[in-house]
């Protein structure tokens, strides 16, 4: 199936879509928006209290602020009493269902912790692996590895998503451009051929009826050839859609993560966007589009009356360009028809 991100094809794992490598960047992004739906949080409960009223056989007291630090919601005594702690009395809390909290803050000084050891945050990037870890994943696999702090890392991967996003920005300005093109040009095939079945059906209708056979399957070939043009420009029309439709989902994702993503979530992303940002340049749209759409040219050649033997009654349609075609309708003339 396609990722709804960058419309990139993946293979499902055999586990299901639970198997599938997670985006802790846009993870985050979803939990907190949900913190500022009205309707979700009202279903949110403190996570303190929630077990002991529940235990109880009480109902849950609903939580109404967020801990930012500590990552975890709040009833009102509950955040109260989280706030004269000595060791928490710093932390920022932010009201539940409320669409006064900046998201993009949020998540910004929303702290990163490791998927393998969740009571670590991460700090540190691996530049062999690639792969931003905590102190404990440091000492236990990446010690005589080439580390770095997560933060300077960060500042150099930033700098490549945003070279990255330039290109893919002038990909797509190139790429949106061809769609006007595209469409004038099936215009313009379909106005021409209109004209020549109008040249041909003129041609015909000034002979007699013997020849009429001879009019309509000229205007099939016409219709055919028509047709077969039209589906290669709505091919290719689509083709550049769907480019243009990964180019553009590159760059929303990338302006994300620069605008909302941390240190961490950019050390994550960054070096994936930049290999699909090669992957999405290797694609010459422009080439495409010509290699795809060869020039042709038809034209009709009515017959004259002094042409009759062994030659078309009404005429000949012609089919030049790189798919170079003859199309002929030859009918025969007896003496039964006294015509000439």
């Amino acid at each position: 199936m396609a990722c709804p991100m960058c419309r990139k094809e993946f293979t499902i794992p055999d586990d299901g879509l639970a198997g599938i490598q997670k985006n802790f960047f846009m993870e985050k992004l979803v939990h907190v928006r949900k913190l500022s739906a009205s309707q979700e949080a009202q279903h949110i409960a403190c996570d303190v209290c929630s077990s002991d009223e529940a235990s109880a056989g009480e109902t849950a007291k609903p939580a109404s602020k967020y801990c930012v630090q500590c990552q975890q919601n709040y009833c009102e005594q509950c955040s109260l009493h989280h706030r004269k702690m000595k060791n928490s009395s710093s932390h920022t809390q932010v009201d539940i269902g409320k669409e006064s909290e900046s998201v993009e803050q949020i998540s910004k000084i929303s702290p990163a912790v490791c998927e393998q050891h969740p009571s670590k945050e991460i700090e540190v990037y691996c530049q062999e692996c690639r792969v931003a870890i905590c102190m404990m994943c440091f000492i236990k696999s990446h010690k005589t590895h080439d580390c770095s702090d997560i933060k300077e890392v960060s500042d150099n991967l930033r700098r490549l998503v945003v070279t990255d996003t330039d290109k893919v920005t002038n990909c797509l300005t190139k790429t949106e451009e061809l769609l006007p093109r595209i469409e004038k040009e099936k215009n313009d095939v379909i106005k021409h051929l209109a004209d020549v079945e109008d040249e041909i059906n003129t041609e015909a209708d000034k002979m007699i009826a013997a020849i009429q056979r001879d009019r309509v399957k000229l205007a099939s070939e016409v219709g055919s050839i028509r047709e077969k043009r039209v589906k290669q420009l709505d091919t290719v029309k689509e083709e550049v859609e769907q480019h243009m439709t990964a180019l553009e989902s590159f760059r929303r994702y990338s302006e994300t993560l620069l605008s909302s993503g941390t240190a961490c979530d950019v050390t994550r992303s960054a070096n994936s966007l930049h290999d699909r940002a090669d992957e999405l340049m290797k694609f010459d749209v422009v080439g495409h589009v010509d290699s795809s759409l060869p020039p042709v040219n038809v034209t009709f050649t009515p017959s004259t009356l002094m042409d009759r033997d062994d030659r078309n009654l009404v005429g000949t349609v012609t089919e030049e360009g790189r798919l170079k075609q003859m199309i002929e309708t030859r009918t025969r003339i007896t003496n039964k028809t006294g015509l000439f």
